[in-house]
């Protein structure tokens, strides 16, 4: 579990890194954002999923990104430290930190 966590940490920061309208303002930051996203994504998230299924369906999927970046947005707005400028840079925020958590677990998983 803190294996998980320093990698979503190391992910969050290496994504604010190369995204410029995304700012942590301490390195120590990453840790509490990684862990303040985990808790929504696992708390929050699946409740606005459920209530926003119409236009998901209707969109076919594609809403699905928009909850992803309101997911960050709610991070950004909950932690002081943490700016994030708007809901498409939420959008493509969590893109490219899905990606770099998909790589890093790729890099330091360990085999079963």
């Amino acid at each position: 579990m803190i294996a998980r966590l320093v990698l979503s940490a190391v992910a969050v920061g290496i994504t604010a890194y190369f995204m410029d309208s995304v700012t942590i303002d301490h390195w120590w930051l990453t840790i509490i954002v990684a862990v303040v996203l985990g808790f929504i994504n696992t708390a929050v998230r699946p409740i606005v999923k459920i209530l926003s299924l119409p236009i998901t369906l209707l969109t076919l999927g594609i809403f699905s990104l928009v909850i992803n970046g309101l997911m960050v947005l709610l991070c950004g707005w909950l932690i002081d430290g943490f700016h994030v400028d708007g809901l498409w840079t939420g959008i493509l925020f969590s893109i490219i930190l899905a990606a770099v958590n998909w790589i890093l677990e790729l890099m330091f998983a360990k085999e079963e």
